[in-house]
């Protein structure tokens, strides 16, 4: 019998993530190991990334994903930086299984950076394929959570579901000295904390109603994949990783459910 797999939320914050060696880094790679220690190596990943946002839901099914570079102003080391992981059509297709009429393929995207700047330190070999789940724009945060829940299932088959985005991303509020997070970022990122360790998950998916949401999520595109997830271990309670704010208005806060803490 296979264990079931865990699901994991990363914040990604700045794209130069994947060429730092840093605390965070660091603990990105630690987590990568116990959930190696602990499951063994996934069959594949699907990966729920903020930065392929999208009206109506979408899924890959392509052997070769491309490497997406989508971002702008970056040093030419960035863009030279390769994580060559493969596709798994088999995954893809079993999304669509799951969800049904709610999703359809298209593989004009690729595996973006909110994905492999966050996986290159996590499973560095890059030996274990991913496909990328969109972040539909357009859909209730309750829809959100359902489709979360009918993705579970791939967790006792053998497939890792992994989101990445931040509990606080507010990109014009950003302060460049500060490497750690401002009043607001850091209450707000408590108060998220809580609300999940207390799986209030209706609290969560309301967060516009939290103090400080509107600093901490000016437009919802980087918060959305924290919903899947939820979803994904419904009633679970996470081990707390990367419990960090930094330039001043990003929370790089990631939660691991149904994996020990050890």
């Amino acid at each position: 019998m296979l264990k079931r797999m865990p699901v994991l939320f990363s914040g990604h914050g700045s794209p130069m993530l994947a060429l730092e060696q840093s605390d965070a880094t660091r603990e990105l790679r630690a987590v990568g190991d116990r959930v190696i220690e602990q499951f063994g190596k996934s069959k594949a990943i699907l990966a729920i990334s903020a930065h392929w946002y999208t009206r109506g839901t979408f899924v890959q099914t392509a052997e070769s994903p491309k490497q997406v570079y989508d971002m702008y102003g970056f040093p030419k080391e960035l863009y030279d930086y390769q994580y060559p992981v493969q596709g798994c059509p088999a995954l893809g297709e079993r999304v669509c299984e799951l969800l049904g009429d709610r999703v359809r393929v298209s593989n004009d995207w690729g595996i973006d950076h909110g994905t492999w700047t966050v996986l290159c330190h996590m499973f560095p070999a890059a030996d274990i394929p991913v496909v990328q789940l969109s972040v539909d724009g357009t859909i209730s945060r309750e829809a959100i959570f359902e489709i979360g829940r009918q993705l579970a299932p791939l967790r006792d088959e053998g497939y890792l579901i992994f989101a990445s985005g931040n509990v606080v991303h507010n990109l014009r509020r950003v302060e460049w000295e500060n490497p750690n997070g401002s009043e607001a970022c850091i209450a707000f990122n408590e108060t998220v904390k809580e609300k999940i360790a207390a799986r209030d998950d209706r609290a969560v998916m309301q967060y516009e109603r939290l103090e400080h949401a509107a600093y901490a999520v000016p437009t919802p595109d980087h918060f959305l994949p924290l919903l899947y997830t939820l979803g994904a271990a419904e009633g679970e309670k996470p081990a707390v990783f990367n419990d960090r704010c930094n330039l001043g208005a990003i929370a790089m806060t990631g939660f691991a459910f149904g994996m020990d803490e050890t």
